[in-house]
């Protein structure tokens, strides 16, 4: 396995970088802050942006824990990979990383200022200090679950690097982490409950909204809502409406994910 590091501090933009970069030397495989991706999909591990502390982050960026690390190894192990991409936030990080999951020696290493303009890395680093932004290179859909309420928006990076891909682009992840000095804000299920009323009074067929149910999860919103819909309107593209429109609209109002939705059609009212 040949092993490619990016170095750079904290805020630099490792992590926005992380993609061209590896594009550039045809690597398929990244280590990025406790997660093991390959191209847009996250094949295991968990995100230390996810940890309640910056220690326990640290030790989740480095796989500390064993069950973080054999899993990472055995991965690995299957995958046999040709080439990887490792992050870290300094030498000592990236080289303690490659010795503790087993990938043999570093091939070449790349430095954060060899990539991005003095300009681009001040950026980053006014956008990590003052706003707490911090960036996981895959598309938001692979790990929404594990940052529902922490995303701030997914990061579309059009490429242009010929005439054939022009219309192409990548998907990068933007959250605000647990840990982050920015603080943790709350979202009441009241506040839900007017976004699920809010939601049904503008579909046509609709007639009211009886109750509400709201699980809290680890990974999500898991709703139940009451119906009573008007007779003479197709029941389930109806449900299947009020569904979509729910999960759209409080998913992107609140950055919350939505496991599921089930409605419960209580009645018919005729008119």
């Amino acid at each position: 396995m040949e092993v490619f590091v990016l170095v750079g501090s904290s805020g630099t933009g490792k992590s926005f970088r992380a993609i061209s970069v590896a594009k550039q030397r045809n690597i398929e495989y990244i280590i990025d802050d406790g997660l093991l991706i390959k191209g847009n999909k996250v094949l295991g591990g968990s995100s230390a942006k996810r940890e309640k502390s910056k220690m326990s982050a640290i030790k989740r960026a480095l796989f500390i824990e064993d069950d973080h690390r054999r899993e990472i190894i055995q991965i690995l192990d299957k995958e046999k990979p040709n080439k990887i991409l490792i992050l870290g936030t300094s030498d000592k990080m990236v080289e303690s990383i490659v010795e503790t999951l087993e990938v043999g020696e570093i091939k070449e290493w790349i430095f954060i200022e060899d990539v991005a303009s003095k300009e681009e890395i001040k950026l980053a680093r006014k956008y990590r200090v003052k706003e707490g932004k911090h960036i996981i290179p895959v598309p938001t859909f692979e790990i929404k679950k594990d940052f529902s309420g922490y995303f701030l928006n997914p990061l579309k990076i059009f490429r242009n690097f010929s005439k054939e891909d022009a219309h192409d682009w990548e998907e990068r992840s933007v959250v605000r982490p647990t840990f982050s000095y920015m603080g943790k804000y709350f979202i009441s299920n009241g506040v839900i409950e007017d976004l699920v009323y809010h939601v049904a009074n503008k579909i046509i067929g609709i007639f009211k909204i009886n109750n509400i149910n709201i699980n809290n999860t680890n990974n999500g919103l898991i709703i139940e809502i009451d119906a009573r819909i008007v007779y003479g309107n197709p029941i389930r593209p109806l449900v299947e409406r009020l569904q979509e429109q729910v999960k759209t609209e409080i998913e992107d109002m609140t950055s919350l994910n939505i496991v599921s939705i089930d409605v419960n059609v209580k009645n018919l009212v005729i008119l």
